[in-house]
């Protein structure tokens, strides 16, 4: 049963990721995911896979720009194996507020890298009817 060190190697991956994209180390940030990784983002087109991820992250960081998430708690469950976990993070961000990571990142050779990252903007219950009839309205 995978330990706490696996669960440490997991938790120095995602913090290069964020590390790396705020400061739009293109190298390290795509060195943390896996060649064929899907990035789902906070907006309903915003699904990249594999090479398409890697050219928008080239595209803006070529430009010096990066986004800047910070974790704040995070889960993280490794398989009996040891060669799958999955995670959930709190993090803040200037321009959104507080979001959330979610993910599975997979070890092969040793390595653990991102397989898939999906980030949300948490909507509270008590919002949550306003915010749909707003989507529904801009369409």
């Amino acid at each position: 049963m995978p330990g706490d060190d696996e669960t440490h190697a997991v938790e120095a991956v995602l913090d290069a990721f964020h590390a790396a994209a705020a400061v739009a180390d293109e190298a390290r940030y795509l060195a943390c995911l896996a060649p064929d990784a899907v990035f789902l983002g906070t907006a309903p087109a915003e699904r990249w896979a594999g090479e398409e991820f890697r050219s928008f992250v080239r595209s803006i960081f070529e430009e010096g720009e990066g986004w800047t998430y910070v974790p704040s708690k995070r889960s993280v469950s490794v398989s009996d194996d040891g060669r799958t976990a999955w995670f959930d993070e709190s993090l803040e961000n200037e321009w959104y507020g507080t979001c959330r990571g979610t993910g599975v990142l997979r070890r092969e050779d040793g390595s653990w890298s991102i397989g898939q990252y999906a980030l949300s903007i948490p909507i509270p219950d008590e919002i949550a009817p306003t915010v749909v009839a707003s989507i529904r309205g801009s369409g």
